[in-house]
C-alpha cells in the first residue's frame, strides 16, 4: 500500500499526458492555432481579463507538469493577450506551479528513499548538502541558462528533497528575464496581425530572432554575473 501511495501521483501525471494526447489537444500549441483563432481570444480575454488570466495560468500550469511540447507557445500567447509583464509573470508564476508539481511527484517517488541513503554518508551526503546549502543559487542559475532541461531540475530537485521555500522563489525569478522576452514577442505579433490581418506567421516569427538571440546570451551571462555576485556577499561559501 505504501508503495502504491508513493507512485501515485506519478501514476495521475502519467494519465494526464495520455488524455491530452488522446483527445488531440496538443495540436493547438502551435502558432497557427494563434493565427487563426487570435481575435477570438482577444475578443474573450477583453470582456474576462480576470478569468481568462487564471484560465491561462492554470493550462501553463497543467502543460508544464505534464511535460507536453509546446508550452513555449501558450507563453507566445500570454504575450499576445496581457502584455509583456502581465504575461511574462503570470506565466513564471505558473509555470513555477507546474515545477512544483514535478517536483512533488519525484518527491513522493524516489525523494524519500533518497535522503535516506544520504544519511549513510559518501559523495551524496556531500552532493546533498552542497545543494541544502546553496539551494537558492544553485536553482537560480539552472533557471536562468535556460538550455538547462527544465524539467531535469524540477525532477532532481525533487528526488534531492531540496527546500521548498529557495527552490520556488528562485524558480520564478529564475524564469523572468526569458518569460518577459517570450511575451514581449507575443505582445509584437498582436501589433503585426493588426496591421496584417493574414501574414505567414512561420516567416513572421523568423522577424524575432534577435530578442531569440538576446534569451540565449542571458542564459550565458546571467549565471557568470550571478557567480560573481554570490563570491562577493558575506559568508560565501567556498567553491
Amino acid at each position: 500500500m505504501d508503495r502504491v501511495k508513493r507512485f501515485l501521483p506519478l501514476l495521475l501525471l502519467v494519465g494526464v499526458v495520455v488524455l491530452i494526447f488522446a483527445l488531440g489537444w496538443d495540436r493547438y500549441l502551435s502558432l497557427e492555432t494563434l493565427h487563426d483563432h487570435g481575435d477570438d481570444l482577444r475578443a474573450y480575454t477583453d470582456r474576462n481579463y480576470l478569468l481568462a488570466l487564471l484560465g491561462l495560468m492554470g493550462i501553463f500550469a497543467i502543460l508544464t507538469a505534464s511535460v507536453v511540447p509546446g508550452v513555449f507557445f501558450v507563453t507566445i500567447t500570454a504575450g499576445y493577450l496581457f502584455g509583456p509583464w502581465v504575461g511574462g509573470i503570470a506565466t513564471s508564476v505558473a509555470a513555477t506551479l507546474g515545477a512544483l508539481i514535478v517536483y512533488g511527484v519525484a518527491h513522493s517517488a524516489l525523494g524519500q528513499t533518497l535522503r535516506l541513503r544520504v544519511g549513510q554518508g559518501g559523495l551524496l551526503q556531500t552532493i546533498c548538502a552542497a545543494i541544502d546549502r546553496d539551494t537558492f543559487w544553485y536553482v537560480l542559475a539552472s533557471r536562468l541558462a535556460v538550455v538547462v532541461p527544465f524539467h531535469m531540475i524540477n525532477v532532481a530537485a525533487g528526488i534531492m528533497s531540496v527546500r521548498l521555500g529557495p527552490y520556488t522563489v528562485a524558480t520564478v525569478v529564475g524564469l523572468l528575464p526569458a518569460h518577459i522576452i517570450y511575451c514581449w514577442i507575443g505582445a509584437r505579433l498582436n501589433t503585426l496581425l493588426e496591421t496584417d490581418p493574414d501574414p505567414d506567421v512561420r516567416s513572421l516569427f523568423g522577424q524575432f530572432w534577435a530578442p531569440m538571440a538576446g534569451v540565449f546570451v542571458l542564459a550565458i551571462l546571467l549565471p557568470l554575473v550571478l557567480k560573481a555576485v554570490q563570491a562577493r556577499l558575506p559568508g560565501a561559501t567556498a567553491q
